[in-house]
Protein backbone atom coordinates (compact mmCIF):
# COMPACT_ATOMS: atom_id res chain seq x y z
CA UNK A 1 0.00 0.00 0.00
CA UNK A 2 1.49 3.47 -0.78
CA UNK A 3 -0.02 6.34 0.69
CA UNK A 4 0.78 9.88 -0.75
CA UNK A 5 0.88 12.51 1.95
CA UNK A 6 -0.73 15.69 -0.22
CA UNK A 7 -0.67 17.81 3.28
CA UNK A 8 1.14 17.65 6.87
CA UNK A 9 -0.14 20.39 8.21
CA UNK A 10 -3.40 21.54 10.26
CA UNK A 11 -6.40 22.39 8.58
CA UNK A 12 -5.57 26.16 8.18
CA UNK A 13 -2.21 25.34 6.91
CA UNK A 14 1.40 26.26 7.79
CA UNK A 15 2.12 29.48 7.66
CA UNK A 16 -1.33 30.55 8.43
CA UNK A 17 -2.88 33.50 6.15
CA UNK A 18 -2.07 36.83 7.66
CA UNK A 19 -0.25 35.38 11.30
CA UNK A 20 2.59 37.20 12.27
CA UNK A 21 4.02 34.83 14.60
CA UNK A 22 7.86 33.45 14.54
CA UNK A 23 6.70 29.91 14.21
CA UNK A 24 4.48 30.98 10.58
CA UNK A 25 7.61 33.67 9.95
CA UNK A 26 10.13 31.01 9.37
CA UNK A 27 7.81 28.06 7.88
CA UNK A 28 9.29 28.72 4.33
CA UNK A 29 10.85 25.98 1.44
CA UNK A 30 10.74 22.89 3.36
CA UNK A 31 8.63 23.85 6.05
CA UNK A 32 5.52 24.75 4.45
CA UNK A 33 2.96 22.85 4.76
CA UNK A 34 -0.83 22.29 3.16
CA UNK A 35 -3.93 21.10 5.73
CA UNK A 36 -3.45 17.78 5.70
CA UNK A 37 -4.84 15.10 3.02
CA UNK A 38 -3.96 11.43 2.45
CA UNK A 39 -4.34 9.56 -1.09
CA UNK A 40 -4.33 5.77 -0.77
CA UNK A 41 -3.00 3.59 -3.96
CA UNK A 42 -4.40 6.54 -6.00
CA UNK A 43 -7.74 4.64 -4.94
CA UNK A 44 -8.77 6.52 -1.79
CA UNK A 45 -8.51 10.39 -0.86
CA UNK A 46 -9.12 10.84 2.96
CA UNK A 47 -9.78 14.64 3.49
CA UNK A 48 -10.54 16.95 0.07
CA UNK A 49 -8.26 20.22 0.85
CA UNK A 50 -7.91 23.16 -1.74
CA UNK A 51 -5.40 22.41 -4.06
CA UNK A 52 -5.39 18.32 -3.44
CA UNK A 53 -5.27 17.85 -7.64
CA UNK A 54 -1.82 20.52 -8.00
CA UNK A 55 -0.52 18.61 -5.22
CA UNK A 56 -1.06 15.31 -6.53
CA UNK A 57 0.60 16.30 -9.40
CA UNK A 58 3.22 17.56 -7.87
CA UNK A 59 3.87 14.34 -5.60
CA UNK A 60 3.86 12.56 -9.37
CA UNK A 61 0.09 11.16 -8.66
CA UNK A 62 -3.03 11.95 -10.35
CA UNK A 63 -6.71 11.78 -8.70
CA UNK A 64 -8.06 10.35 -11.75
CA UNK A 65 -8.20 6.87 -9.99
CA UNK A 66 -10.17 8.02 -6.91
CA UNK A 67 -12.90 5.81 -5.71
CA UNK A 68 -13.75 7.18 -2.76
CA UNK A 69 -13.39 10.53 -0.74
CA UNK A 70 -13.64 10.71 2.36
CA UNK A 71 -13.68 13.19 5.29
CA UNK A 72 -12.17 13.11 8.96
CA UNK A 73 -12.75 15.96 10.44
CA UNK A 74 -15.47 16.94 12.44
CA UNK A 75 -17.21 19.46 9.67
CA UNK A 76 -17.39 19.23 6.13
CA UNK A 77 -14.61 21.93 6.23
CA UNK A 78 -14.46 24.96 3.87
CA UNK A 79 -16.05 25.26 0.47
CA UNK A 80 -13.27 23.60 -1.99
CA UNK A 81 -13.77 23.31 -5.69
CA UNK A 82 -14.02 19.54 -6.49
CA UNK A 83 -11.93 18.48 -9.01
CA UNK A 84 -13.24 17.45 -12.47
CA UNK A 85 -14.28 13.39 -12.08
CA UNK A 86 -14.14 12.79 -8.59
CA UNK A 87 -16.83 11.66 -6.53
CA UNK A 88 -18.71 13.44 -3.78
CA UNK A 89 -16.64 13.82 -0.42
CA UNK A 90 -18.41 11.81 2.53
CA UNK A 91 -18.29 10.59 5.95
CA UNK A 92 -18.90 6.76 6.95
CA UNK A 93 -20.65 6.09 10.05
CA UNK A 94 -18.70 5.29 13.41
CA UNK A 95 -18.28 1.64 13.39
CA UNK A 96 -19.61 0.77 9.25
CA UNK A 97 -17.13 -0.48 7.46
CA UNK A 98 -17.03 0.40 3.49
CA UNK A 99 -14.97 -1.88 0.95
CA UNK A 100 -13.97 -0.24 -2.11
CA UNK A 101 -13.91 -1.74 -5.81
CA UNK A 102 -10.43 -1.42 -5.51
CA UNK A 103 -10.36 -4.25 -2.67
CA UNK A 104 -9.56 -1.93 -0.02
CA UNK A 105 -11.39 -1.67 3.53
CA UNK A 106 -12.21 1.33 4.98
CA UNK A 107 -13.49 0.96 8.85
CA UNK A 108 -14.96 4.18 11.06
CA UNK A 109 -13.17 4.03 13.87
CA UNK A 110 -15.08 6.23 16.85
CA UNK A 111 -13.22 9.19 18.64
CA UNK A 112 -12.69 10.72 21.64
CA UNK A 113 -13.52 14.15 20.10
CA UNK A 114 -15.45 15.58 17.58
CA UNK A 115 -14.53 14.06 14.21
CA UNK A 116 -13.98 10.84 12.16
CA UNK A 117 -11.19 8.39 12.19
CA UNK A 118 -10.36 5.62 10.11
CA UNK A 119 -8.19 2.04 9.39
CA UNK A 120 -7.61 1.36 6.04
CA UNK A 121 -6.63 -2.35 5.04
CA UNK A 122 -5.03 -2.96 1.68
CA UNK A 123 -6.10 -6.01 -0.36
CA UNK A 124 -2.52 -7.48 0.76
CA UNK A 125 -3.51 -7.12 4.24
CA UNK A 126 -1.78 -4.25 5.20
CA UNK A 127 -3.29 -2.17 8.30
CA UNK A 128 -3.06 2.02 8.43
CA UNK A 129 -4.77 4.41 11.14
CA UNK A 130 -5.45 7.84 10.06
CA UNK A 131 -6.82 10.10 12.60
CA UNK A 132 -8.13 13.49 12.92
CA UNK A 133 -6.50 16.78 13.94
CA UNK A 134 -7.12 16.50 17.87
CA UNK A 135 -8.48 13.43 17.90
CA UNK A 136 -7.86 9.72 19.25
CA UNK A 137 -9.86 6.37 19.11
CA UNK A 138 -12.87 6.36 21.67
CA UNK A 139 -11.60 3.57 24.38
CA UNK A 140 -8.60 1.47 23.49
CA UNK A 141 -9.26 -1.04 26.35
CA UNK A 142 -7.47 -4.40 24.49
CA UNK A 143 -6.60 -3.99 20.38
CA UNK A 144 -6.73 -7.67 20.22
CA UNK A 145 -4.96 -7.84 16.63
CA UNK A 146 -1.25 -7.61 15.52
CA UNK A 147 -0.44 -4.07 15.70
CA UNK A 148 -0.93 -1.47 12.97
CA UNK A 149 1.86 -1.02 10.28
CA UNK A 150 1.21 2.38 10.23
CA UNK A 151 -0.58 5.35 12.25
CA UNK A 152 -0.92 9.26 11.38
CA UNK A 153 -2.04 11.25 13.64
CA UNK A 154 -2.09 14.66 15.80
CA UNK A 155 1.46 13.66 17.79
CA UNK A 156 2.23 17.10 18.72
CA UNK A 157 -1.11 17.60 20.31
CA UNK A 158 -2.49 14.57 21.20
CA UNK A 159 0.57 12.42 22.69
CA UNK A 160 -2.13 11.05 25.13
CA UNK A 161 -3.23 9.04 21.63
CA UNK A 162 -0.22 7.61 21.02
CA UNK A 163 0.55 6.44 24.88
CA UNK A 164 -3.06 4.73 24.97
CA UNK A 165 -2.45 2.85 21.11
CA UNK A 166 0.70 1.60 22.61
CA UNK A 167 -0.52 0.39 25.92
CA UNK A 168 -3.12 -1.58 23.87
CA UNK A 169 -1.15 -2.92 21.66
CA UNK A 170 -2.43 -0.76 18.31
CA UNK A 171 1.09 0.61 18.00
CA UNK A 172 3.94 -1.98 18.62
CA UNK A 173 7.83 -1.63 18.27
CA UNK A 174 7.43 -1.78 14.31
CA UNK A 175 4.66 0.27 14.11
CA UNK A 176 6.13 3.14 11.43
CA UNK A 177 4.45 6.59 13.30
CA UNK A 178 4.22 9.48 11.26
CA UNK A 179 3.19 13.15 12.57
CA UNK A 180 0.55 15.09 10.79
CA UNK A 181 -1.97 18.00 11.08
CA UNK A 182 1.25 20.14 12.18
CA UNK A 183 0.13 23.70 13.10
CA UNK A 184 2.36 26.52 13.96
CA UNK A 185 2.69 25.45 18.00
CA UNK A 186 5.68 23.08 16.77
CA UNK A 187 8.91 23.99 16.58
CA UNK A 188 10.19 23.73 13.12
CA UNK A 189 13.10 21.73 11.44
CA UNK A 190 15.40 19.77 13.06
CA UNK A 191 13.98 20.52 17.04
CA UNK A 192 10.18 18.80 15.68
CA UNK A 193 12.70 15.86 13.86
CA UNK A 194 14.25 15.91 17.69
CA UNK A 195 10.88 15.86 19.30
CA UNK A 196 9.07 13.28 17.21
CA UNK A 197 12.11 10.90 17.71
CA UNK A 198 11.46 11.22 21.67
CA UNK A 199 8.10 9.73 20.89
CA UNK A 200 9.11 7.38 18.50
CA UNK A 201 7.60 9.02 15.35
CA UNK A 202 8.62 11.01 12.70
CA UNK A 203 7.68 13.95 10.15
CA UNK A 204 8.01 14.03 6.19
CA UNK A 205 7.69 16.79 3.63
CA UNK A 206 4.33 17.37 1.70
CA UNK A 207 4.22 14.97 -1.24
CA UNK A 208 6.07 12.18 0.50
CA UNK A 209 4.72 8.91 -0.95
CA UNK A 210 5.44 6.37 1.76
CA UNK A 211 5.28 2.59 1.38
CA UNK A 212 3.26 0.95 3.80
CA UNK A 213 5.34 -2.17 5.58
CA UNK A 214 8.89 -1.06 3.96
CA UNK A 215 11.47 -1.35 6.32
CA UNK A 216 11.76 2.53 7.96
CA UNK A 217 13.91 2.57 11.17
CA UNK A 218 12.20 3.72 14.30
CA UNK A 219 13.48 6.35 15.91
CA UNK A 220 14.23 5.29 19.75
CA UNK A 221 14.41 7.28 22.32
CA UNK A 222 17.46 7.45 24.75
CA UNK A 223 17.10 5.39 27.41
CA UNK A 224 18.91 7.59 29.78
CA UNK A 225 18.32 11.55 29.45
CA UNK A 226 19.50 14.50 31.73
CA UNK A 227 17.72 17.99 31.26
CA UNK A 228 19.28 20.19 32.89
CA UNK A 229 18.58 24.71 33.25
CA UNK A 230 18.30 27.46 35.04
CA UNK A 231 14.92 28.26 37.07
CA UNK A 232 12.20 28.74 35.26
CA UNK A 233 13.60 27.90 32.32
CA UNK A 234 11.46 25.50 30.93
CA UNK A 235 13.48 21.93 31.96
CA UNK A 236 10.49 20.04 33.91
CA UNK A 237 8.23 20.90 31.21
CA UNK A 238 10.32 19.48 28.77
CA UNK A 239 11.39 16.43 30.55
CA UNK A 240 7.52 15.82 30.55
CA UNK A 241 7.56 15.89 27.16
CA UNK A 242 9.95 13.54 26.71
CA UNK A 243 7.51 10.76 28.13
CA UNK A 244 4.12 11.48 27.14
CA UNK A 245 3.49 9.39 24.83
CA UNK A 246 4.93 6.35 27.30
CA UNK A 247 2.02 4.30 27.75
CA UNK A 248 3.02 4.56 31.87
CA UNK A 249 5.52 6.49 33.64
CA UNK A 250 6.33 6.87 37.61
CA UNK A 251 7.05 10.45 38.55
CA UNK A 252 9.52 10.68 41.03
CA UNK A 253 9.23 13.81 43.18
CA UNK A 254 12.11 14.43 45.20
CA UNK A 255 10.96 17.53 46.79
CA UNK A 256 8.63 15.85 49.27
CA UNK A 257 6.09 18.10 51.42
CA UNK A 258 6.54 21.74 53.30
CA UNK A 259 4.07 22.11 55.38
CA UNK A 260 3.16 25.45 56.13
CA UNK A 261 4.29 26.91 52.52
CA UNK A 262 1.19 27.86 50.35
CA UNK A 263 3.46 29.27 47.52
CA UNK A 264 5.13 25.34 47.48
CA UNK A 265 2.41 23.79 47.48
CA UNK A 266 0.88 25.43 44.75
CA UNK A 267 4.16 24.50 42.78
CA UNK A 268 3.80 21.14 43.26
CA UNK A 269 0.23 21.26 42.04
CA UNK A 270 0.69 23.03 39.07
CA UNK A 271 3.50 20.34 37.91
CA UNK A 272 0.45 17.61 38.87
CA UNK A 273 -2.05 19.09 36.97
CA UNK A 274 0.19 19.27 33.59
CA UNK A 275 0.86 15.50 34.09
CA UNK A 276 -0.83 12.64 32.17
CA UNK A 277 -3.83 11.16 34.57
CA UNK A 278 -2.22 7.85 34.03
CA UNK A 279 1.46 8.69 35.26
CA UNK A 280 1.87 7.32 39.01
CA UNK A 281 3.87 9.53 41.77
CA UNK A 282 6.19 8.38 43.90
CA UNK A 283 7.54 11.11 46.19
CA UNK A 284 10.97 9.63 47.13
CA UNK A 285 14.32 10.43 47.74
CA UNK A 286 15.25 6.55 47.75
CA UNK A 287 16.45 6.66 43.92
CA UNK A 288 18.45 3.35 44.16
CA UNK A 289 16.08 0.43 44.53
CA UNK A 290 14.00 1.99 42.09
CA UNK A 291 16.53 2.37 39.46
CA UNK A 292 17.29 -1.42 40.09
CA UNK A 293 13.33 -2.57 39.66
CA UNK A 294 11.72 -3.56 36.73
CA UNK A 295 9.58 -0.93 35.32
CA UNK A 296 7.63 1.41 33.54
CA UNK A 297 10.04 4.67 32.61
CA UNK A 298 11.00 7.12 35.28
CA UNK A 299 10.66 10.64 35.95
CA UNK A 300 12.89 12.12 38.39
CA UNK A 301 12.35 15.78 39.45
CA UNK A 302 14.86 16.54 40.75
CA UNK A 303 18.32 16.05 41.54
CA UNK A 304 19.08 19.17 43.03
CA UNK A 305 16.57 18.50 45.67
CA UNK A 306 17.76 14.93 45.83
CA UNK A 307 21.40 16.17 46.64
CA UNK A 308 19.68 18.48 49.17
CA UNK A 309 18.12 15.53 50.88
CA UNK A 310 21.24 13.54 51.00
CA UNK A 311 23.46 16.68 52.63
CA UNK A 312 20.64 17.01 55.58
CA UNK A 313 21.03 13.09 56.29
CA UNK A 314 24.65 13.76 56.90
CA UNK A 315 24.58 17.21 58.45
CA UNK A 316 26.71 18.40 55.53
CA UNK A 317 25.97 22.18 55.95
CA UNK A 318 27.92 22.58 59.45
CA UNK A 319 31.75 23.23 57.93
CA UNK A 320 33.41 20.39 61.10
CA UNK A 321 30.95 17.65 60.07
CA UNK A 322 32.04 18.28 56.62
CA UNK A 323 35.73 17.91 56.95
CA UNK A 324 35.58 14.74 59.32
CA UNK A 325 33.97 12.35 57.06
CA UNK A 326 30.71 14.11 56.20
CA UNK A 327 32.47 14.95 52.04
CA UNK A 328 33.51 11.06 52.04
CA UNK A 329 29.62 9.82 52.94
CA UNK A 330 28.50 12.32 50.13
CA UNK A 331 30.27 11.23 47.44
CA UNK A 332 29.88 7.40 48.74
CA UNK A 333 25.80 8.41 47.94
CA UNK A 334 26.36 9.99 44.75
CA UNK A 335 28.79 6.93 43.72
CA UNK A 336 25.73 4.65 44.56
CA UNK A 337 23.85 6.52 42.18
CA UNK A 338 25.41 7.21 39.86
CA UNK A 339 26.13 3.32 39.51
CA UNK A 340 22.73 2.51 39.81
CA UNK A 341 21.90 4.75 36.95
CA UNK A 342 24.52 2.65 34.98
CA UNK A 343 23.02 -0.26 35.46
CA UNK A 344 19.52 0.75 35.36
CA UNK A 345 17.29 -1.02 32.40
CA UNK A 346 14.89 1.56 32.84
CA UNK A 347 14.02 4.24 30.49
CA UNK A 348 14.84 7.65 32.95
CA UNK A 349 14.48 11.43 32.12
CA UNK A 350 15.97 13.08 35.02
CA UNK A 351 15.67 16.93 36.20
CA UNK A 352 18.43 19.04 37.37
CA UNK A 353 19.53 22.58 37.87
CA UNK A 354 22.42 24.32 36.72
CA UNK A 355 23.84 26.65 39.36
CA UNK A 356 27.15 28.08 39.64
CA UNK A 357 26.62 30.93 36.43
CA UNK A 358 25.46 33.56 38.50
CA UNK A 359 25.96 35.19 42.01
CA UNK A 360 28.76 33.06 43.97
CA UNK A 361 27.06 32.12 47.27
CA UNK A 362 28.00 34.22 50.07
CA UNK A 363 28.29 31.27 52.69
CA UNK A 364 30.44 28.37 52.46
CA UNK A 365 27.64 25.44 52.83
CA UNK A 366 25.99 27.55 49.92
CA UNK A 367 29.21 26.89 47.83
CA UNK A 368 29.57 23.42 49.17
CA UNK A 369 26.03 22.56 46.91
CA UNK A 370 26.85 24.36 44.28
CA UNK A 371 30.41 22.64 43.98
CA UNK A 372 28.60 18.86 44.82
CA UNK A 373 25.78 19.85 42.37
CA UNK A 374 28.08 20.48 39.64
CA UNK A 375 29.74 17.47 40.27
CA UNK A 376 26.48 15.62 40.76
CA UNK A 377 25.22 16.96 37.23
CA UNK A 378 28.37 15.82 35.46
CA UNK A 379 29.11 11.99 37.18
CA UNK A 380 24.74 11.35 36.11
CA UNK A 381 25.27 13.11 33.00
CA UNK A 382 28.69 11.14 31.83
CA UNK A 383 25.81 8.07 32.31
CA UNK A 384 23.53 9.23 30.33
CA UNK A 385 22.56 9.27 26.36
CA UNK A 386 21.41 12.20 25.65
CA UNK A 387 21.84 15.86 27.78
CA UNK A 388 19.89 18.68 27.45
CA UNK A 389 20.21 22.34 28.51
CA UNK A 390 17.20 24.14 28.61
CA UNK A 391 17.36 28.38 28.57
CA UNK A 392 14.29 30.42 27.17
CA UNK A 393 12.12 27.49 26.95
CA UNK A 394 14.15 26.17 24.39
CA UNK A 395 16.43 23.08 24.62
CA UNK A 396 19.92 22.83 23.31
CA UNK A 397 21.46 19.38 22.67
CA UNK A 398 24.74 19.25 24.56
CA UNK A 399 24.93 15.02 23.69
CA UNK A 400 22.99 12.92 22.04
Amino acid sequence: MELTLLGTGAPEGLPRPDCPCARCAVSRGPYVRAATALLVDGALLLDLTPGAALAAARAGHSLVGVRQVLLTHPHDGPAVELPPGLPTAGRVPDGRELTLISGHTVRAVPMDAPGTGYEVTSPDGEHVLYLPPGGGPAGLPDHGRPPYDMVLGDVIGRPDTLARLRASGAVGPTTDVVAVHLDHDVPPGPELDRLLAAAGARAVPDGTTLTVGEYHAVPEPPRRTLVTGGARSGKSLEAERRLETFPEVLYVATAGKREGDPEWAERVGAHRERRPGSWRTAETCDLVPLLADEGPALLIDCLGLWLTDAMDRIDAWDDERWSSGGREALRERVAELVAAVRATRRTVVAVTNEVGSGVVPATPSGRRFRDELGRLNAAFGDECEQILLVAAGQPLILRG
